[in-house]
């Protein structure tokens, strides 16, 4: 009935061998698994396997929600979904839909009885929770694909009738092609501007699931999804507050490895690695009589006395994944992504549509990245690139690129640290937004502004040594940052802010080209051996040195590549670097803290960006060890693969 994959002794009670499972949208009702009679369904094959058993799925499109019931349970003994080597396997969360009757020149109606739907109907179900911003109107988790792109939605007939183009989308044209809902007891109606195509001549899609692969219960360890193209979720809104439901999800489990997949159009979430629903689900909006930072700090407390730990949540890998099209987030984990590692991914179009908008917005976003590597993700045109909210203690943010994102390329909110961001390539208008303390800064190329603002009125925790567990709770005075051998490019001001970057609204705020915004923090920062061109130093940094060739960054994309071109002057040389050690960075002034890698040892900062040796005595500043002299062209991202780029 199975095919051995290889001969393992499993302990315990699930006694026996380790298991292949084959899944074909060729296979039958009668099917066992084998090779040779297939399962026809995914669903059906993870009803059947049991820890150390895998799962081959053969090339087609499979239209369900795979529901794990179980997991694995451990890494050696864990439950491997993946597609066949070579072969394009899809997992949609929509169905094709023919059978559309014109309404007005370009206009198409369908409608469908509420049955087609089963339990969730996503074109009833209205985008609601915590933090979310609906700017007027209602949002329907559901949505409409023409050949695999998706429509507009609009709340109002008029506008599919007559569309306008969405003045803050980042495809204005593809805006005009809108659709509208409605419903009854009986029957739901949704009408298109499919402008001069037929529909029911062309590949329709609605959204009909909540999710592609999600467990129902938490606590479904030890799961592998390898190589798979998932595509068409009705996500609803993942706050920090709620059950987080992503395209793909890990519900509140641990050590799961989401690799080599291609996720799209998730109305809201492409991946999620976060919290469960018992400990609380936007609890702010169904209390607003207390603050949400109160309620958040609630949702922790709870989340500790469910087992919120090391040893029962998170630790998982996710890798070389290419995240798109996504309204919300590319990833996102509330406490559930703690002791994880992210790697390798490319992430982009995120909030492409700007429709909604809210707080948990990015290309990644994350509470609680507690001892959470962030490396080699290439983040671009996602609002903002990624935002570290809450309890980033231990965390490395390495090696990623970031540009073209339109709000900012890193938000660190809210942490005490220590946290360390090195050699990383910063590019959008504005490099690093940070409203926290306790961060190390170094080798990285920042050629965006820099946002410093304290919090004085919200109170988060920090914890004890790469542990959930609570070691004290306090806001957030600002400064006890340090910055080594970083390359800061100055340009224009941001609007709204006085010629020397101060915010009349805020007097605490300063925003600018370099480190000048930390002169007057609460706690004093480090600064030595950073370079600026158009940019201030801190104020207490001693001997900085500026540049007078400007450095020009500029990205150039060609054909899954890119490239960076800079201009490097003879003077980069000229900085007083050393190398960045544990030693060096010292103590995190809030946790007590020094700042070492998640299993304990200490830190040295010995390689760049492209992971090549640095000198010991004299590493070169910015991210790039070597990297030539005048106007060069660097290769900074091919096509990604497993765990890198």
């Amino acid at each position: 009935m199975k095919s051995t994959l290889f001969p393992l002794l499993l302990a315990g009670v699930t006694g026996g061998l380790a298991a292949e499972y084959h899944v074909s949208v060729k296979g039958t009702e009668d099917g066992d698994g084998s090779a040779g009679k297939p399962f026809r369904t995914i669903s059906t094959a993870a009803r059947a396997a049991l820890p150390g058993d895998v799962i081959t799925v053969h090339e087609g499109t499979y239209r369900e929600r795979v529901t794990p019931p179980r997991g694995g349970e451990s890494d050696a003994r864990r439950i491997v979904y993946q597609a066949a080597p070579g072969e394009r396997v899809v997992i949609k969360g929509s169905e094709v839909v023919r059978d559309w009757r014109p309404f007005q020149p370009g206009v198409w109606k369908l409608t469908l009885p509420n049955w087609f739907f089963g339990r969730y109907n996503p074109y009833k179900d209205l985008i609601e929770g915590d933090w979310f911003v609906a700017r007027g109107r209602p949002h329907h988790t559901g949505e409409v694909y023409l050949n695999g792109k998706s429509l507009w939605e609009t709340h109002l007939i008029e506008r599919v009738l007559n569309p306008q183009p969405q003045a803050d989308a980042l495809d204005r044209e593809g805006s005009t092609w809108t659709w509208f809902c409605e419903s009854d007891d009986r029957f739901t109606y949704i009408y298109a501007n499919f402008h001069d195509k037929n529909p029911n001549e062309e590949l329709v899609e609605i959204n009909a699931r909540d999710s592609c692969f999600y467990p129902a219960q938490p606590g479904c360890d030890y799961i592998t999804v390898r190589g798979f193209r998932m595509a068409h979720a009705a996500t609803q809104w993942a706050a920090p507050t709620a059950e987080q439901i992503g395209l793909i999800g890990t519900h509140w489990s641990k050590g799961w490895i989401i690799e080599s997949n291609v996720i799209s159009d998730s109305k809201c979430s492409g991946i999620t690695l976060g919290k469960d629903r018992a400990t609380g689900h936007n609890v702010w909006m169904r209390d607003p009589s207390r603050d949400g930072a109160i309620h958040y700090n609630e949702v922790v407390v709870r989340a500790l006395r469910a087992g919120w730990s090391r040893e029962r949540i998170g630790s998982h890998i996710v890798r070389g994944n290419v995240i798109s099209d996504c309204e919300q987030t590319g990833i996102c984990g509330s406490l559930g992504a703690a002791f994880s590692q992210i790697a390798g991914n490319h992430i982009y179009n995120i909030w492409a549509k700007r429709q909604f908008t809210g707080a948990e917005m990015g290309g990644i976003k994350l509470h609680a990245a507690i001892d959470v590597v962030i490396r080699n993700n290439r983040i671009h045109r996602a609002g903002r690139g990624l935002w570290l909210d809450w309890m980033a203690q231990g965390t490395r943010v390495t090696g990623n690129l970031l540009y073209d994102n339109s709000t900012d390329d890193l938000f660190v909110e809210v942490n005490h640290g220590p946290f360390l961001v090195d050699n990383n390539v910063f590019l959008s208008d504005v490099a690093l937004r940070d409203w926290s303390q306790g961060g190390a800064y170094a080798h990285n190329l920042m050629a965006g502004r820099i946002d410093s603002r304290p919090e004085l009125e919200r109170h988060t925790p920090f914890h004890q040594p790469h542990s959930t567990a609570l070691a004290g709770i306090t806001n957030i005075g600002g400064g006890d940052n340090r910055f080594y051998n970083n390359l800061f490019v100055g340009g224009r001001l941001a609007t709204g802010f006085d010629a020397h970057g101060f915010d009349a609204r805020n007097p605490e705020r300063f925003i600018g080209f370099g480190l000048w915004v930390y002169s007057t923090r609460e706690r004093p920062c480090q600064a030595t051996g950073n370079l600026y061109f158009s940019a201030r130093p801190y104020a207490r940094e001693a001997d900085p040195l500026s540049t007078e060739v400007d450095p020009q960054p500029r990205i150039v994309e060609e054909a899954g590549q890119v490239w960076l071109e800079i201009n490097v002057g003879a003077d980069w040389k000229k900085a007083q670097t050393r190398r960045v050690t544990t030693e060096l960075l010292g103590t995190a002034a809030v946790p007590r803290l020094g700042f070492e890698n998640a299993d304990g040892s200490p830190i040295a900062i010995d390689t760049d960006y492209f992971g090549a040796k640095r000198s010991a005595t004299a590493p070169a500043v910015g991210p790039f060890e070597n990297p030539g002299q005048g106007t060069v062209k660097l290769q900074v991202w091919d096509r990604p693969s497993a765990g890198g780029r």
